[in-house]
């Protein structure tokens, strides 16, 4: 049974798993993707999506907060600067995970842990395709139609 299981442990004691999410999300920041296990990088996205939301709003408390948790200043200044630009307009989903397939040694399930709008293939902005005329349309019925428009106004 899993009642009230919130958290996975990971297999580390408390300490040693906000040091590793910590260091992570410095990581993540800092290159904008990382490899890891599937199950650190579902647990990074907990850990780093609150961050995210705190840093679009740029105040002494909220640097505080996030400091508390990533313990790196250089890491923080980034995520206020740079990262918290780029998802102003985002309402969250901020991460995404993209699974890569099993470790060769340990056959552990491997996935790639990125910031979304970072990532130039599935932000890129299509050019606008090209709409092909069928039938009458558009200019001539809205000019005739103007002046007519025009003529009643003035009786």
């Amino acid at each position: 049974m899993r009642h009230g299981k919130k958290v996975n442990h990971l297999g580390r004691k408390t300490a040693h798993r906000k040091a590793m999410l910590a260091n992570m999300a410095c990581s993540l920041i800092e290159h904008k993707r990382i490899n890891t296990t599937v199950a650190k990088a579902k647990a990074l996205k907990q850990f780093v999506e609150p961050l995210v939301t705190k840093s679009k709003e740029d105040t002494t408390h909220n640097r505080r907060i996030v400091f508390s948790r990533l313990r790196n200043k250089y890491a923080v200044t980034e995520l206020f600067r740079d990262v918290a630009a780029k998802v102003g307009d985002r309402p969250g989903g901020y991460t995404r995970i993209i699974k890569l397939g099993n470790r060769l040694g340990d056959n552990a399930d491997m996935a790639m842990i990125e910031l979304v709008d970072y990532n130039e293939l599935y932000t890129a902005k299509k050019p606008a395709k090209k709409k092909s005329r069928r039938g009458r349309g558009g200019k001539k019925a809205q000019t005739e139609a103007a002046p007519v428009a025009a003529n009643n106004e003035e009786e």
